[in-house]
């Protein structure tokens, strides 16, 4: 990464941001990531195998676990192309973000930040990809809420599927919830 790259990392990671790197046609491309805490201020580079999420999580930088939900998950069920399969909300860190990422059964992917919504469509593979870590049955184990209280201006990230509310701050190592943001963050636009 050339020296530039990484002396932006480490100046937006003290705000709290994420610096990625390439993006295609609206699916995201699997690319090398800088990121930094605001905690700690160093910058580290990591390859996630399932791509790189765009907002940062506010919590130490690590590997992401990998994007393969268990071998038991099944895809969730489409009704209809109305149907909400799941919606993550980023809000917080240093800059106040207010993101939204919503999956419908159609296979579209509606994001909404400041500058309005934007419409992606999943191709058929992200999408049963997603479907099936919507299916983990890991995620039964998952408390609703898994927030580090003493922790400040980390990002929290609310999801709702299943019929179920879910809210964390990814302080927690939770796998099967960490596959499925990672995933569902490839669609949040770049800072």
């Amino acid at each position: 990464m050339p020296a530039v790259l990484v002396l932006a990392a480490v100046v937006l990671g003290a705000a709290g941001c994420t610096l990625t790197i390439g993006e295609t046609d609206g699916e995201p491309a699997d690319v090398s990531v800088a990121t930094a805490t605001a905690s700690t201020a160093t910058a580290s580079t990591t390859t996630p195998s399932s791509g790189p999420p765009s907002a940062s999580t506010g919590a130490s930088a690590s590997p992401s676990p990998s994007a393969t939900p268990s071998r038991a998950a099944t895809p969730v069920p489409v009704r209809g192309p109305d149907q909400k399969l799941v919606v993550m909300t980023v809000s917080g860190g240093f800059a106040g973000v207010h993101r939204e990422v919503t999956l419908r059964g159609d296979g579209t992917v509606l994001t909404r930040e400041r500058g309005g919504p934007v419409v992606h469509r999943a191709g058929a593979a992200r999408f049963k990809e997603l479907r099936l870590l919507l299916g983990d049955p890991a995620l039964e184990d998952v408390p609703d809420l898994t927030m580090n209280m003493s922790a400040h201006d980390m990002f929290q990230y609310t999801l709702q599927f299943n019929g179920r509310t879910i809210m964390t701050d990814r302080s927690s190592k939770l796998p099967a919830l960490e596959r499925l943001i990672n995933a569902l963050s490839r669609w949040l636009p770049a800072n």
